[in-house]
């Protein structure tokens, strides 16, 4: 007997499908790199995707499709929407499965303090959060927290010293091209999505 997690399932020709999330870094921000969710949904499903959906206009978007290999699917959609909209964007994938047992170790802290700032930092593949965090190096306590849950980092810093911290200047280092940021409302908000 085969046992499918939460996110995976068979299709009508009883393929084996998997729920992606992907995530695009540096899309409709100060009018650069405009990209139409309709316009995205309609490039994915070209690609063969199934149930495309996106949520709000960052580049945040699930689908369903076969089983295959993350660096697959990004270099499917790094293309895809190199060829539909005439530039580059950082592309990461994540497996919906991968995603939920990522978040159900957010720490206790993540997400909670309204004068904080919280954010997950995705690690794009072939990449590991840990190396990631080797790299930036080790937080600092009195400014910010930091826990690793593959192939996720929760950051969490409280506004008012949010300059002080090591993870701020992320955007400064050669890890970035290796990561895509969202804030804790959105990754709880694909939680959400996937659920559905």
């Amino acid at each position: 007997m085969q046992i499918l997690l939460q996110a995976d399932f068979l299709n009508k020709g009883g393929e084996k499908m998997t729920t992606y999330i992907l995530l695009l870094r540096g899309i409709n921000v100060g009018g650069k790199n405009k990209v139409a969710m309709p316009d995205l949904r309609l490039c994915l499903e070209k690609l063969g995707f199934e149930r495309v959906r996106t949520y709000i206009n960052s580049g945040n978007v699930l689908f369903d499709t076969e089983t295959v290999p993350l660096e697959s699917l990004i270099s499917r959609c790094e293309e895809a929407i190199l060829q539909t909209f005439g530039f580059r964007v950082v592309v990461g994938v994540i497996e919906a499965n991968a995603f939920v047992q990522a978040m159900k170790l957010a720490p206790d802290w993540w997400g909670n303090d309204p004068e904080s700032k919280h954010n997950a930092i995705f690690v794009i593949p072939p990449f590991t959060a840990t190396q990631i965090a080797e790299e930036v190096g080790e937080a600092l306590p009195d400014y910010e927290k930091v826990a690793i849950a593959e192939p996720i980092v929760f950051w969490s810093a409280a506004v008012a010293t949010f300059s002080k911290t090591r993870w701020s200047k992320i955007v400064k280092r050669s890890a970035y091209a290796n990561v895509t940021i969202r804030n804790a409302n959105t990754a709880k908000k694909l939680l959400q999505l996937i659920k559905e």
